[in-house]
């Protein structure tokens, strides 16, 4: 029987995905917008990482005496994902600066006023 310690990580998952997602929905900063992706993407990290551990599983090596073994997979990809998740995180602030340069904001409200015109001159 597993008790709600056990599941820990799980419990964890579920409250960085809900700060992120909250991080998101609620501010119309662009850079809080990327704070929460990003602390929305670790959130889904951990998930695949902690699915991909088998209690009692030993390394994927074949010995003597050993029945269960952890698949390698998940975690090799979510290295894969981070690697992308950083990529897409420079951009998306690199795009931030310059709209910042273009407009002189970020804040959503305030870019959904601004003229077009007024940034393609410059």
């Amino acid at each position: 029987m597993t008790t709600i310690l056990s599941l820990f990580n799980y419990w964890a998952v579920i409250a960085l995905m809900m700060v992120g997602y909250y991080c998101l929905i609620a501010h119309g900063n662009m850079i809080k917008k990327i704070m929460g992706l990003g602390i929305f993407q670790t959130s889904v990290f951990i998930m695949f990482i902690s699915a991909g551990k088998v209690l009692g599983g030993s390394t994927p090596i074949l010995r003597e005496g050993v029945t269960e073994y952890s698949n390698p997979l998940p975690h090799v990809l979510i290295l894969t994902a981070i690697v992308v998740g950083i990529a897409t995180t420079a951009v998306a602030l690199a795009l931030a600066v310059r709209i910042q340069e273009a407009f002189g904001t970020i804040e959503d409200d305030q870019l959904s006023e601004a003229d077009p015109e007024d940034a393609a001159g410059q």
